[in-house]
């Protein structure tokens, strides 16, 4: 058995996504959804020098336009996302740091219009495989905004090796 230190975190937090000059943005996170997205609007793919890249702009507070961050990044390619109501969507795939309880990552984030939805920005598993525990039941353990964090202790999480898969034995016909 392995042991690691996973720190908890609620159902939503404050995350910051540097590279792209986001200091924080308001993520849900949903362990329901493989990907994560993040709200964006007049979208634009070009080119620079070879490379695909794509500017967009995000209203980093939700239900509000005041603040609007314009930015760039290099696009790894384009997937079809089957949204929340089940409609499928072509959207850009972009790859930037994420920051939550002073660690930084690389996460991939699909560019998507989330204007009528609760929340800017989705975390999906993929950006927190083997990262957290998430508690359902809790909000913003990572800090609010001006407020100190509540006090997030990392849990000691036990790997068990997974079990081998054995096929039931055959009965003979009665």
């Amino acid at each position: 058995m392995t042991t690691r230190r996973r720190a908890r975190i609620g159902w939503r937090e404050w995350v910051a996504l540097p590279d792209l000059g986001v200091s924080r943005i308001k993520a849900k996170i949903d362990t329901g959804a493989r990907s994560s997205a993040l709200h964006a609007f007049a979208v634009e793919r070009f080119k620079r020098r070879g490379k695909d890249l794509v500017r967009f702009a995000i209203h980093p507070l939700q239900r509000s336009s005041r603040r609007e961050v314009v930015a760039e990044a290099e696009m790894l390619g384009e997937r079809i996302v089957r949204s929340s109501n089940g409609v499928n969507a072509l959207r850009p795939v972009i790859i930037t740091r994420l920051e939550l309880l002073g660690e930084a990552w690389p996460i991939e984030l699909t560019l998507a219009s989330r204007d009528e939805m609760g929340f800017r920005m989705l975390l999906g598993r993929q950006a927190m495989r083997g990262r957290f525990l998430i508690d359902p039941g809790r909000s913003y353990m990572a800090g609010r905004p001006g407020k100190a964090p509540a006090v997030v202790t990392p849990e000691v999480v036990l790997a068990p090796a997974p079990a081998p898969v054995r096929a039931a034995p055959r009965r003979p016909p009665a």
